[in-house]
């Protein structure tokens, strides 16, 4: 599966379509025991060097499955694993070449952040200097040069993430794989070390796989998004297309908000909702349909204000709630096609200020802002 949209951060539109993928899944499978449906059901993507990848999706989807595949601590029932043309399918982890970072850091309590670093270099038979040397570089790399003598127990939250994120870089990895490493960590320091993770793997170029059910992760720092649900991938693209054009119901649902329009689809794409005729650019044929349209998508517009070019629906809205958040305001309405949520900038010049619950309010959209999908 060849992602087609160009991705974030240093990769650009012709590394992406025409590099030789570094990382390769073909049909992978896995099955448990006693469960009635696979865990993974026929996972393939491409990945090209250098790359982030983020597995996003619920508990269960069998995101951490795949990771694990990878890995090699899980084995395939079927389909294959490739890392730079090489196949790793049936190769023990120690031959994979794979730095692995895991939600609980698996930091050696006993050893210093120094030794936690070399362990996995002294299990490939690196020489004791080597080690030593490689080590010191890796934890340099993350931050952490002078903490070296540290125990886990004397290092924050943050720090221990580093010190196994260091681990991993130490073996000079093919491959960096990176299960919900941020999870222990609140919310303000994920925020700092998501960044710092992000710029490193950049500034090394190191192909990366992230398992995440943190959709702000997922867009914030991947090249490439693939949403899962059940054991198969839903969409694979670059993370704007994912948030703002989603492929399937599921994939509106699961990342952001939306609200949902429920109607019918009449012929040149126009959506009969309620009392209301939407315009879209869907090319479904006529029947029952539904369409999900992004909060920061719709356009509050003055009384008597004309909406700006493009904007070709338009609904006249009764304010059923205003909540000011500090950087946005978000306004919840009642229209004739059903309930709308518009999203604004409080600095911006959208006339929110002075509306309270029950006032009149006009909301635009453009026909491309409706994501239409065959009704369930």
């Amino acid at each position: 599966m060849e992602p087609t949209l160009a991705p974030r951060g240093h990769l650009g539109r012709a590394a992406m379509t025409m590099a030789v993928a570094h990382l390769r899944l073909a049909g992978l499978v896995r099955h448990y025991a006693g469960s009635p449906s696979a865990a993974v059901d026929g996972i393939s993507l491409d990945l090209p060097r250098g790359a982030l990848l983020a597995l996003l999706g619920p508990s269960g989807c069998g995101k951490t499955t795949t990771l694990r595949m990878i890995a090699g601590l899980e084995v395939p029932d079927s389909g294959t694993i490739q890392v730079a043309g090489r196949d790793v399918t049936t190769l023990p982890p120690h031959q994979r070449q794979m730095g692995v970072v895991f939600q609980s850091y698996a930091l050696f309590p006993h050893m210093s952040a120094s030794g936690n670093v070399a362990f996995g270099l002294e299990m490939r038979g690196i020489s004791r200097a080597e080690r030593a040397r490689r080590a010191q570089a890796a934890l340099e790399m993350v931050g952490l040069g002078a903490l070296g003598a540290r125990k886990p127990r004397q290092l924050s939250g943050g720090q221990q993430q580093r010190v196994a994120l260091a681990r991993a870089l130490a073996i000079e990895p093919d491959l960096l794989l990176l299960d919900e490493p941020l999870s222990a960590l609140d919310a303000k320091l994920r925020e700092g070390v998501r960044d710092e993770i992000r710029a490193l793997q950049q500034r090394l170029g190191t192909t990366t796989v992230f398992v995440t059910h943190d959709q702000t992760e997922a867009l914030a720092m991947a090249d490439l998004v693939a949403v899962m649900n059940t054991g198969r991938i839903e969409q694979l693209a670059a993370p704007e297309e994912i948030f703002e054009r989603p492929a399937t119901r599921f994939v509106a649902t699961f990342v952001g908000r939306a609200a949902r329009l429920r109607g019918q689809l009449e012929s040149g794409g126009v959506l009969r909702c309620g009392g209301a005729a939407l315009r879209s650019t869907t090319a479904l044929p006529p029947g029952p349909a539904e369409a999900f349209l992004r909060p920061h998508r719709v356009r509050l517009l003055r009384p008597g204000q004309a909406p700006p070019p493009g904007y070709d629906n338009t609904l006249d809205a009764q304010l059923l709630r205003r909540v000011y958040t500090g950087e946005i305001v978000v306004l919840e309405a009642d229209t004739a096609a059903g309930p709308l949520t518009a999203e604004m900038h409080a600095d911006g010049e959208e006339g929110w200020h002075g509306l309270a619950p029950g006032d009149a309010l006009r909301l635009a959209f453009r026909p491309a802002d409706l994501a239409v999908f065959r009704a369930s």
